[in-house]
């Protein structure tokens, strides 16, 4: 039946014609953005996965920068502390050539006074945003700084920050507030460390006086030559010196494994941040090359479907012949 009220081909042609213009919307808001789900009506599962990871991503740039401000905190106490185990090592070879007959001490004195001097300098030159792990200035141990190393999740949605830890009580050269704190302002018994000792009476030495009143303060004698300082003094003082230059060795080992630590975190925690961004991607990213097809392919159907709505239109007026 022909009807002029009701055109049920039109109304076919317009009904494809908006699903076509209606795909095309979607596939041009794909292109445009970039993305195959861009909101949670596209997929919600996918989206919820997707903007999940996307924070987790952002913090884990920030794990990258506390990384990256923690290696300059290890880098500036590993410089620290490698150049006051030169100018130990300098003391040491120093307090040898004291030893030897005829010197005159006094003058091999004032040269390890101006190294103590640097000793003390270096030690309140590596701070690094604040944070000096060579000379601790208040009267307790400095103890375990943390450096943020990783962000994860677990199976229950719960999330937990990593950190790599650093024992700054073993790196404290000097003791500003207290002096047992400090490997360079601490006292250490020459007797325990002679092999030769026939008693077990302390010989304490400490090489730097820092002067201060509170804490606990070195009670031994300060490492210093003068005219009358004699062999077996000297003796004590090396072993002392020596003693010192050990602690600093280990110390700036657990530095340098602590930097490498960090080192190869950084590198871990960028490669992650890359595969979490393919894995996203996988989810959530358009194809390009299918999408420019189907457009392609959509613009197509839309000219048919406007030549079909236009021919069905038509038919109406076809009606209008019968009535002449």
């Amino acid at each position: 039946m022909t009807s002029i009220m009701t055109n049920s081909s039109a109304m076919a042609a317009l009904q494809t014609l908006r699903s076509i213009n209606s795909d095309m919307e979607t596939t041009q808001s794909r292109i445009s953005s970039g993305y195959r789900v861009g909101s949670a009506a596209d997929n919600s599962a996918y989206w919820s996965i997707a903007t999940t990871m996307r924070s987790d991503n952002k913090a884990l740039s920030t794990v990258s920068d506390a990384l990256g401000l923690g290696a300059a905190k290890v880098d500036v106490a590993y410089t620290g502390m490698n150049s006051a185990i030169d100018v130990v090592s300098e003391i040491k070879a120093k307090l040898v050539a004291a030893r030897e007959p005829g010197v005159d001490k006094t003058k091999i004195d004032k040269e390890i006074t101006e190294l103590k001097n640097q000793l003390v300098s270096v030690s309140e030159s590596a701070s690094f945003s604040g944070e000096n792990w060579l000379n601790n200035s208040i009267s307790t141990a400095s103890g375990t700084k943390n450096i943020v190393g990783g962000f994860t999740r677990d199976v229950n949605g719960q999330v937990t920050l990593q950190t790599l830890d650093v024992n700054t009580t073993s790196t404290t050269l000097i003791g500003a507030a207290n002096e047992s704190l400090g490997i360079l302002t601490k006292d250490i018994d020459a007797n325990a460390l002679d092999p030769n000792a026939t008693t077990t009476t302390a010989r304490n030495y400490f090489l730097i006086d820092t002067g201060s009143t509170t804490g606990t303060q070195a009670s031994g004698t300060g490492i210093s030559l003068s005219a009358t300082t004699t062999d077996a003094q000297v003796d004590d003082m090396i072993r002392v010196v020596d003693s010192m230059l050990t602690q600093m060795t280990d110390a700036a080992s657990n530095l340098g494994a602590v930097n490498k630590r960090i080192s190869m975190q950084e590198d871990f925690v960028s490669n992650l941040m890359d595969s979490i961004d393919k894995g996203v991607g996988r989810l959530v990213d358009a194809d390009m090359n299918e999408e420019s097809t189907r457009l392609k392919a959509l613009q197509t159907q839309q000219q048919l479907g406007i030549q079909s709505l236009s021919i069905a239109n038509s038919n109406s007026q076809n009606i209008l012949s019968l009535f002449r």
